[in-house]
């Protein structure tokens, strides 16, 4: 059974599970962004380090940045001298204040040392209607924009990922270009705090199956995704160490989502 609980850019969501029963029936499926980067956006009600046990990684869901079409750049090179040349004149188009998409652009503009105002919309339909529209100058993009870019409406100048990815083998990192920046964030599933170990190996045990079926396969390529797979203590690992680097822009580019 499957119950969405949105609101408060997910943390509705992580609170459900967090507060219910240790029993392993009530688990949190939820992106990476918002797991790691709440406990500095938003003043929680429960301790998510604590209150909430990694179970099992789904998928790594990786950050491109793209351009509208009309802007006269090729490459993330002539990106970069386009935006010093106009310091602050440029701008880009978020699902939101505190998103993975806003966060990863943050964290280019500070490696990079860039200016560019941020536009935040509703949600990553309206932002990339804005970016397809030449409303704004490029945005970073989990999913849509490779598609996008394929068609010849959006040109895809590169992946915020520590390597290139085979869904774009011909895309380079931003780190190629000088930017040396990880945007990426794993999409997992989550227990309540108190859940016993046995019942945790298992759900990580039985997850990871189905994640190496062709239909699960299939599905995460198709998000413009990464298959991943890892043991409850490595999730949690790459979560504390996720929570590390974006921490640390969060706090340098003063990000407050409420």
């Amino acid at each position: 059974m499957v119950e969405n609980r949105a609101g408060a850019g997910g943390v509705i969501g992580l609170e459900t599970v967090a507060k219910s029963a240790p029993d392993g029936y009530t688990l949190l499926s939820s992106i990476g962004s918002i797991v790691v980067t709440a406990p500095f956006l938003y003043k929680l009600r429960f301790d998510i380090e604590k209150d909430l046990v990694p179970v099992a990684p789904l998928a790594r869901t990786l950050m491109f940045l793209v351009v509208r079409q009309s802007l006269p750049v090729k490459n993330v090179s002539e990106f970069i001298a386009q935006a010093r040349a106009n310091p602050g004149k440029l701008n880009f188009g978020s699902p939101g204040i505190g998103t993975g998409p806003h966060i990863a652009a943050e964290m280019m503009l500070h490696a990079a040392k860039l200016q560019a105002a941020h536009v935040p919309y509703k949600g990553s339909a309206e932002t990339m209607a804005a970016l397809l529209g030449d409303t704004i100058d490029f945005a970073f993009d989990p999913g849509s924009a490779v598609r996008h870019a394929r068609s010849g409406r959006l040109r895809l100048l590169a992946v915020a990922n520590a390597a290139r990815t085979p869904l774009a083998p011909d895309t380079p990192t931003l780190a190629e270009a000088g930017a040396d920046v990880d945007a990426s964030t794993v999409h997992g599933v989550y227990a309540s705090g108190g859940t016993p170990r046995d019942l945790v190996t298992r759900l990580n045990r039985e997850i990871d199956r189905i994640l190496r079926t062709d239909e699960a396969r299939k599905v995460i390529a198709a998000v413009s995704a990464e298959q991943v797979s890892a043991s409850p203590e490595e999730f949690e690992r790459q979560l504390r160490h996720d929570r590390q680097r974006f921490g640390a822009i969060i706090r340098e580019a003063n990000i407050h989502a409420d």
